[in-house]
């Protein structure tokens, strides 16, 4: 009760709760802009924070990187430019939302479910995160490799209609992470001697050329009168959202427990949460019109609050054991070090205060979410009404500036140019971009966990089934291959026209 008190008070310090305000604004902005993500929104902040009380500076981190990664739905649901990775998951549900004049239940939807999923993990969080602490602290590089291939055979699922044209797609992503430096043995790889490429291709300017410049492509393309030429308003976007969250509080329920344990696993981060997330309802909603309004939402719904579900997951070994979840713990770590507050077991016992206080500091920033997340969709929503003939340079000024700043070379400007190219030629052909983009994230992971595991193994296969943990993976993983096999040959079988 007494510690309970001492946390009341310092969330009504004054300073503190404009500090939350201005990092709130502060990741709403960054993360709205394609290419400036989260984990530069944190980075960026560094230098101010230092100048801080411990509390204020974690605050600080921990609002601006919440609405940082909600704010990357707004620029994915106007402009299918998703403004961070973990928004790519459900750009295309989203923008094809907006299309049919349903922009306002796209963001909304996107808000109130990111809240919910930031609310559930705190709550999480302030629970039991020494328990699930020492659960994710069982995961070696065994483990990671099968969640990993668990999560690549998500493009099953994700994958539309056409098996042979997902795995193509995967394939093709696989093939495009592998370019770059060995993560192992440090070998130049598929660089044909290019110095750029030896930090291979950007996942960030990838996903700008993937979604957008392939969207400007298609809208080109068009007529003018053609169906780009309807620009519907943003809408009303917390109108009946209380009902629609109710209605499919499995999804948000879903959502934030696999946005908060794989967030709990060092290492892996909102966007492989978002994916598995979006995968796991795509799976779900198996027989139904994957096109319908209904099944867009649900997975929306879905892969909105593990993304904001997984920060929460993420400080759960940084607190706990002082082990970073993801890139942004890595800094808060630092952070802490430097403040005074040393993470660990132990610093339930020495700052109570503080550590309860950073907790509650979740709760804080994730309802602020709600009235300025609003207001800058509001803002932002003001994109629909510019005119096309406008609109389209503006964008590729964006693409192009989103590039640059994060690669800080025109190389990138050439790569969004070159995979918008072979974005648009794989929409044309009905080949879907989700797979590839899945192979591009888990690319890098599935490698160097095998290698890993292979070099400490001295090369035995058997090392990825000496262990319960790893083993119920494996069983999962390969019975997720074998049951998308039984489905697919199933449905072949229904589809056959019975001879009389």
């Amino acid at each position: 009760m007494v510690i309970l008190t001492d946390v009341l008070g310092v969330l009504l310090d004054v300073h503190l709760l404009l500090v939350i305000v201005a990092s709130a604004i502060y990741g709403l902005v960054l993360g709205a802009i394609p290419g400036l993500t989260a984990l530069m929104a944190t980075a960026l902040l560094v230098p101010v924070v230092m100048f801080m009380e411990p509390v204020p500076a974690i605050a600080a981190i921990i609002t601006s990187s919440a609405m940082a990664i909600f704010a990357g739905d707004i620029p994915g649901a106007l402009m299918r430019m998703p403004g961070t990775p973990a928004s790519a998951a459900y750009t295309d549900d989203a923008y094809s939302l907006t299309r049919d004049g349903k922009a306002g239940l796209s963001l909304g939807a996107g808000l109130f479910s990111s809240v919910l999923g930031g609310l559930l993990s705190a709550l999480v969080l302030t629970l039991a995160a020494p328990n699930l602490a020492e659960l994710a602290l069982q995961f070696s590089s065994v483990e990671y490799f099968w969640l990993t291939v668990l999560g690549l055979s998500c493009a099953t699922f994700v994958g539309g209609s056409s098996l042979l044209k997902g795995v193509a797609a995967l394939l093709f992503g696989l093939g495009l992470s592998t370019i770059g430096m060995d993560p192992v043995s440090g070998t130049p790889r598929f660089t044909f001697g290019v110095t750029n490429l030896l930090g291979g291709l950007g996942l960030i300017p990838l996903l700008i050329g993937v979604f957008a410049i392939s969207e400007l492509l298609r809208t080109v393309t068009l007529p003018a009168t053609g169906e780009r030429q309807a620009r519907p308003a943003v809408g009303s976007i917390s109108a009946g959202m209380g009902r629609l969250m109710w209605h499919h509080r499995f999804e948000v329920l879903r959502g934030s427990t696999l946005g908060t344990l794989v967030g709990a696993l060092p290492g892996a981060g909102a966007d492989i949460a978002a994916w598995i997330a979006y995968a796991v309802t795509r799976r779900s909603q198996k027989g139904k019109d994957p096109n319908a309004v209904e099944q867009k939402v649900q997975r929306i719904v879905s892969a909105g609050a593990a993304n904001n579900a997984s920060l929460g997951g993420a400080y759960i070994p940084a607190t706990v054991f002082g082990i970073p979840g993801d890139a942004i713990t890595a800094i808060v770590i630092s952070v802490m070090f430097l403040k005074g507050l040393n993470p660990g077991p132990t610093i339930f016992l020495n700052n109570p205060t503080a550590i309860y206080s950073i907790f509650a500091i979740f709760f804080v920033a994730n309802i602020l979410m709600i009235p300025l997340g609003i207001l800058c969709i509001r803002t932002f929503g003001l994109i629909l009404k510019v005119p096309r003939t406008y609109l389209t340079p503006i964008i590729l000024l964006f693409c192009i500036v989103g590039a640059f700043s994060v690669e800080n070379t025109l190389f990138a400007v050439g790569i969004i140019a070159i995979v918008g190219l072979l974005g648009y030629f794989m929409e044309a052909n009905d080949i879907p971009m989700a797979p590839a983009v899945l192979g591009l994230i888990l690319g890098p992971v599935i490698e160097q966990t095998f290698m890993t595991s292979m070099l400490k193994s001295g090369g035995e296969v058997s090392v990825f089934f000496d262990r319960p943990l790893a083993i119920a993976l494996a069983v999962a993983t390969l019975g997720s291959w074998a049951l998308a096999g039984v489905l697919k040959l199933v449905d072949a079988a229904k589809a056959r026209p019975v001879l009389t």
